[in-house]
């Protein structure tokens, strides 16, 4: 964003409304299936005529734009269709096309604004006009979502600058129904395997939707973590205002900061950004393996960065955490037997905690077993001790840091799962598993981002018993 006290808010199409009831969604949905059932049936028949490459690359790009037409649809939608789509991303990186995980990924960005006329009834119904009244709001959001929008406002009697979210209208009371039309949906486009059951995806999905719809939770983890988080220095969580807030709205103060990616983040030195990108991997260690509770979705946008005019106290501004979620020791232990393994290849280890989890069972070959510790042993490659021979020398500094700018890791991880995870034997993960690894890899970009360079062996040592 261009200045650090104006959030970024590109995206200047305003809809007048959002479809909340279930027929006229459902219609819309229901038309675009019988429109894709036609194109399927024309692109079968073309395909008698292809052969080979020819007939891979047409299946490729008939798969990516089912998938765009879906999210398209999605995307003016919005609402809990939407925010279920963009959940299916995830979920869809192990049933899906590749090249409709892309397009689906894409309804995280960009999403437009509804006007102030449509939500304010849902603000008046929820705090009442005699506690409206006591707030100056901004019209114009700051920032729109698939759930709700934001908007700036002030407390006149104080001048308190605070952020007024506000869910959008009918979105909770039309999960189900949006549940069930995209499920046919997937089906109907041929982006799902017919034979695959996802009734449990998609009831997953259902009841993640109903968590994020929960402004009270919302409003209870923004709590827990500004209460945890208020003797680090290197953290801001904004304070919660109760008086207005509600089931279907949240306020909290306004806490202004920069994008990781803009360019007054990465015009900071090396150290300056190394110091952040600690801040970053160590509040996700201690949210996994200390509180059990982990915010999971990493968006640029729910971290912001605080410059210092000094440069000697940068901070990060932790934002939404509607996307929380707690973690039994169960499955923390479990998860750090996987982790311990794999930095100490031991494959024994690493079998045990995954059938513990539920990836896999006990009819589930050696092999797989096998290609799995593959895969999570180049996973935690950054975490290895300095000068690990299994790492690539020029991914170190002189001084034994992990280059986190320059590795092709993900890459290397890529090919990997591809080669040796694909089994009728590997199931889709559970939910946990899903989120988990969404915030480890949303850490993983913003390291990268921020070119960091840094030694992160010993942040796992007292969690994981490691040498």
């Amino acid at each position: 964003m261009a200045k650090q006290d104006k959030p970024d808010n590109s995206n200047d199409n305003t809809l007048d409304r959002i479809k909340t009831g279930a027929l006229e969604r459902n219609v819309a949905l229901t038309r675009m299936g019988v429109g894709a059932g036609a194109k399927i049936a024309g692109h079968t028949v073309r395909n008698f005529f292809r052969s080979g490459e020819s007939r891979n690359e047409a299946n490729r790009n008939f798969y990516k734009a089912q998938a765009k037409e879906l999210a398209d649809e999605l995307g003016r939608l919005k609402g809990s269709v939407m925010k279920a789509g963009q959940m299916l991303s995830l979920y869809g990186q192990y049933f899906l096309p590749e090249e409709a995980v892309e397009v689906l990924a894409t309804l995280q960005d960009n999403t437009p604004a509804v006007s102030w006329s449509f939500v304010e009834p849902q603000l008046i119904d929820a705090l009442g006009e005699q506690t409206i009244a006591k707030l100056d709001i901004q019209r114009k959001p700051i920032a729109a979502a698939s759930l709700g929008q934001a908007h700036l406002a002030t407390i006149k009697a104080t001048g308190e600058q605070v952020v007024v979210k506000i869910q959008y209208p009918g979105v909770a009371s039309a999960i189900d129904s949006d549940i069930r039309t995209l499920s046919r949906l997937v089906y109907a486009t041929r982006l799902a395997p017919k034979a695959l059951d996802l009734s449990h995806v998609f009831s997953e999905l259902r009841d993640m939707l109903a968590r994020e719809c929960d402004y009270v939770q919302e409003r209870e983890f923004t709590e827990t973590f500004h209460a945890r988080l208020s003797g680090d220095s290197r953290f801001i969580v904004p304070k919660v205002y109760p008086q207005f807030c509600a089931q279907r709205v949240l306020t909290t103060r306004y806490e202004p900061g920069y994008s990781v990616s803009s360019r007054e983040v990465q015009a900071l030195s090396q150290s300056r950004r190394n110091v952040l990108a600690q801040a970053f991997a160590e509040l996700f260690v201690t949210e996994f393996f200390d509180w059990n509770l982990v915010q999971t979705d990493p968006h640029f946008g729910n971290y912001r960065v605080r410059i210092d005019p000094q440069g000697e106290n940068d901070q990060i501004v932790v934002l939404d955490f509607g996307a929380t979620r707690s973690f039994p020791s169960v499955f923390v232990e479990s998860y750090a037997r996987i982790v311990r393994g794999s930095l100490n290849a031991n494959r024994r280890e690493i079998a045990q905690g995954v059938l513990e989890i539920g990836l896999m069972n006990d009819s589930t070959p050696q092999a797989l077993l096998e290609g799995f510790g593959d895969l999570t042993e180049l996973i935690v490659e950054p975490f290895r001790k300095p000068f690990d021979p299994r790492v690539p020398e020029r991914l170190y500094t002189p001084g034994g840091a992990y280059c986190f700018g320059v590795t092709d890791l993900p890459a290397r991880v890529g090919q990997t799962a591809a080669l040796k995870m694909m089994s009728k034997h590997f199931k889709i993960p559970p939910q946990e598993i899903i989120f988990l690894h969404r915030r480890i890899g949303g850490v993983l970009v913003t390291l990268r981002t921020l070119r960091a360079e840094l030694r992160l062996h010993d942040l796992l040592t007292p969690y994981l018993s490691l040498d």
